[in-house]
């Protein structure tokens, strides 16, 4: 079970490494029932190989949602 500290931490180690992915639109902590992942928001599915499957022990998991446009 990953709490909500330990994947703080996490988030900002994925953030550093995949800030300048333009695949990549937004990452954050989501709950799962285990305690907390890191959730990798994708522009398109060809982003996905380049996102680690873990950061320091804390699972990550991804999903396609387009292009983020502001209104």
């Amino acid at each position: 079970m990953t709490d909500r500290a330990a994947a703080r931490a996490a988030k900002s180690a994925l953030t550093a490494r995949l800030s300048s992915d333009p695949g990549v639109v937004g990452i954050g902590l989501a709950r799962r029932d285990d305690g907390y992942v890191l959730k990798v928001n994708l522009a398109d599915p060809a982003a996905a190989p380049r996102v680690p499957g873990d950061v320091d022990g804390v699972r990550v998991v991804t999903e396609v949602i387009g292009v983020v446009r502001p209104l």
